[in-house]
């Protein structure tokens, strides 16, 4: 496969999120400018870490290092008890009927995907259908399996029977397993356990995990993460059906890229001493990122918040306080966030990361001075107008037969897709066109033997998806659309994003 960091040392200039020797590599391929690139600092990091070739990959091994090896906490970084209830939602009645299933029922065996988090104790911890409680049993026996390999000096990845995988993912002092029937490949199930166990993290903070099951190794940890498991519902809901979490990377609201410019000079503006992040997001959407100078948001760390505003309604009430662990920044401790949305029953949402705790007051004054700047500029309807169109039509690219596609600017770490055509109006089909792009993806990115591209012909659609050190693309098109037409369009979509990554990708990011 194509693609690669540097290991050399970088300079960072222009306010840039990406290392400038490799925005000159890699610019020449890709079709789009790459101006911003997402990336975790640590001790002794030179580089970019935000890597594209594989995005599965698990990029916290030495951030997990450093955590264990962190003193023990003083007790600060623990939740405080009422700061935690912002994060409790209400459970639907769904939610309420899938925890209560009978885990001996055909019902609740049927499910195409289950997820199981255990401690290295063999305790339960989370399960997405049924309850812990019921499951301790099996739990147990997951535990054994694990505990039987590494008693051998191995390590248990995955069982593979009767159309069934079980994948394992130890992450001390956790065990993920997932059991999937949807024929995702080992990496991709490793991949989405992955995205629980930063959730886990986000909630608690890795020193505190750990300083948790040094002490005492049968702890029950749901009596911390009481309340929080809707968090991981929505997550799992969110990997099967967000590209975003599949390519890792995130989508734009489409805007003028002179509104937006002028959005993300108000959030500049308004400025803080403790202030390191100012997001605005426009439901899933972003609109702008502003960050503090030599400070990276990994996307990783961006999906969790996207998932933390979106998967509680408290939010809309009014200023919201919480504590958040970013762990792809820091797995040692919490940042604060201040939560607002711009306007009762606007999509707009305000996200102002802090590293004091104290600082909710000051965060509320910067929101009240960027809202100031920002009523007194066109760009504030700009973005009203822009939310109320869901995305763009497929229609407008003006390729025959073509359906759908995503593509990445692996420079810039975004991507872009038109919203969904009439025929995958309905979830199952959206789901079912997502379950494509992911075989898709395992191909491109598979450990031993990546490709390029691949083109794949079916009854309902034909598929093509291709990879270079620039970018990613995945298209559908027709059952009717030829071979030869489906690699035609690839240089027709690239020349139709330049013409509007003014509108689909941020290309002026700004820092404080």
């Amino acid at each position: 496969m194509e693609g690669g960091t540097g290991k050399g040392t970088v300079s960072w200039e222009n306010g840039m999120l990406a290392p400038v020797d490799r925005l000159r590599s890699d610019r020449a391929d890709s079709p789009t400018p790459g101006l911003v690139e997402g990336t975790e600092p640590g001790a002794g990091q030179q580089s970019a870490i935000f890597y594209h070739a594989r995005s599965y990959e698990d990029l916290t091994a030495e951030a997990e290092k450093e955590a264990r090896g962190t003193p023990e906490s003083d007790g600060s970084e623990a939740h405080n008890e009422e700061e935690f209830k912002v994060l409790v939602g209400e459970k639907t009645a769904e939610e309420s009927r899938t925890k209560e299933e009978d885990v001996s029922s055909e019902a609740w065996r049927s499910h195409k995907k289950h997820v199981f988090v255990l401690s290295e104790a063999g305790k339960p911890i989370y399960t997405r259908y049924g309850t812990e409680e019921a499951l301790s049993s099996t739990m147990g026996v997951m535990m054994a399996l694990v505990s039987f390999v590494e008693a051998e000096k191995n390590v248990i990845r995955s069982i593979h029977a009767d159309g069934c995988k079980v994948v394992f993912l130890t992450k001390s002092p956790l065990v993920l397993v997932g059991v999937s029937k949807t024929g995702q490949s080992d990496k991709e199930l490793q991949r989405e356990l992955q995205y629980i166990y930063y959730q886990i993290v986000s909630l608690l903070t890795l020193t505190q995990l750990n300083h948790i099951f040094q002490h005492k190794q049968n702890y029950d940890l749901r009596r911390l993460l009481a309340g929080s498991e809707y968090l991981t519902d929505n997550l799992l809901l969110r990997l099967e059906r967000d590209p975003g979490l599949l390519l890792s990377a995130v989508t734009c609201l489409p805007l003028a890229s002179s509104a937006r410019d002028v959005v993300s000079s108000s959030l500049q503006a308004a400025k803080a001493t403790n202030l390191v992040f100012s997001i605005l997001l426009a439901g899933d959407r972003l609109v702008t990122l502003v960050r503090k100078k030599d400070q990276f948001l990994h996307h990783i760390d961006l999906h969790l918040v996207f998932n933390l505003v979106g998967s509680s309604s408290s939010f809309r009430e009014g200023e919201g306080w919480t504590p958040i662990c970013l762990p792809k920044f820091n797995t040692a401790g919490f940042f604060h966030a201040h939560i607002s949305y711009l306007e009762p029953g606007s999509e707009l949402c305000l996200i102002l990361v802090s590293t004091d705790r104290e600082d909710f007051f000051n965060m509320s004054d910067c929101k009240q001075r960027f809202m100031e700047r920002l009523s007194k500029r066109s760009a504030f309807q700009a973005m009203k107008e822009a939310l109320k169109c869901q995305s763009y039509s497929v229609v407008q690219v003006g390729i025959q037969e073509l359906r759908h596609f995503l593509y990445k600017s692996k420079s810039s770490g975004l991507y872009t897709s038109p919203e969904f055509p009439e025929v995958y109006q309905s979830d199952e089909e959206q789901e079912r066109l997502m379950g494509l792009y992911q075989d898709l993806h395992s191909c491109l990115h598979h450990p031993t033997r990546p490709l390029r591209s691949f083109y794949r012909c079916s009854e309902s659609e034909n598929l093509l998806a291709r990879v270079t050190s620039g970018f990613e693309l995945y298209l559908c098109f027709s059952p009717l659309a030829t071979k030869a037409l489906a690699f035609s369009a690839i240089n027709k979509l690239l020349k139709w994003i330049r013409k509007e990554e003014d509108r689909l990708f941020i290309l002026s990011p700004l820092t404080y």
